[in-house]
């Protein structure tokens, strides 16, 4: 019976991130349709190239977004995982479907530069926000940056700024210098949104997880994940009881996928978060999981 509600549970927490997911995505068109590209200001990543590209070759944007993002999404889900591939697929999509329905919306700002990019950012940023708060992405390049950082020594949001440099050269092709230089600040607020969206979005994130099962939760991330952990014997100040404390180092868009592992397993266990500037040296390198 416990078990039966809990899958129920499980289910309905599934079906609710999914409805997030796609919401993101109409919201994040929104803003595009409504503000930014009336206002010839563009978006960074995979869907500012997509902006330009359905400016230069008049192709319909929607098209564009979910054609170029299908590298993306096969590298997500090699990468991080089927769940996480699936939900950026249903963000990915609502996002070309919202794109192509509200082509044609009247802009709710026009002329004010200063306005278009700050409102943009603003919707832009909460919809992909909400899109990553529940497990699913909207851009592609998010998970380039996240496999480029297991290779490089740099950190994912250093490299996603790098990679949104030249898309943004690539946009002052067709919006000229002006708009690429709107379009960065659009970015740029569209991603202290996400921040706030999702709480400690960039970076690394260090798991300290107190339970009564470390063995069975190391080998569920190591299989669920393909990450590594390590845990040391830790004391009950009141209790005095020992407990196995486990520390484990994931990337950002991992995170939704070991709260549920933590949650399934045990969800009384103890769990403390620390968002992660940078990580360098160990063997903090994601294996094979498929």
């Amino acid at each position: 019976m416990k078990s039966m509600e809990k899958q129920k549970k499980f289910k309905f927490k599934k079906v609710l991130q999914a409805l997030m997911v796609i919401l993101g995505g109409l919201i994040a068109a929104y803003g595009l349709e409504a503000v930014l590209i009336p206002n010839s200001v563009s978006d960074g990543g995979v869907t500012g190239v997509s902006i330009v590209g359905s400016q230069l070759f008049g192709l319909p944007l929607g098209v564009l977004i979910a054609v170029l993002n299908i590298p993306f999404v096969w590298l997500g889900y090699k990468q991080i995982g089927r769940s996480f591939a699936l939900l950026s697929i249903l963000g990915i999509a609502s996002l070309a479907v919202g794109t192509i329905f509200m082509h044609h919306t009247p802009a709710i700002i026009e002329g004010d530069t200063l306005l278009v990019t700050v409102v943009g950012g603003i919707i832009l940023g909460f919809g992909m926000g909400l899109a990553l708060r529940n497990g699913g992405a909207l851009d592609g390049i998010d998970m380039l940056a996240v496999l480029l950082s297991r290779k490089l020594p740099f950190g994912t949001s250093d490299l996603i700024l790098f990679l949104n440099i030249f898309v943004f050269i690539f946009v002052s092709t067709v919006f000229g210098l002006q708009g690429a230089f709107l379009s960065a600040i659009a970015y740029y607020i569209a991603s202290k949104v996400i921040h706030i969206v999702e709480e400690g979005l960039s970076g690394s994130k260090t798991f300290q997880i107190i339970t009564t099962q470390p063995e069975i939760m190391i080998e569920t991330i190591r299989d669920r994940l393909g990450r590594g952990a390590t845990y040391k014997e830790a004391y009950g100040g009141f209790s005095n009881e020992k407990f196995k404390e486990i520390t484990c180092v994931i990337n950002r868009l991992e995170e939704t996928k070991l709260k549920e592992i933590i949650n399934e397993i045990d969800e009384n266990a103890f769990v403390t978060v620390y968002d992660v500037a940078e990580v360098k040296g160990g063997n903090f390198r994601k294996h094979n999981i498929h």
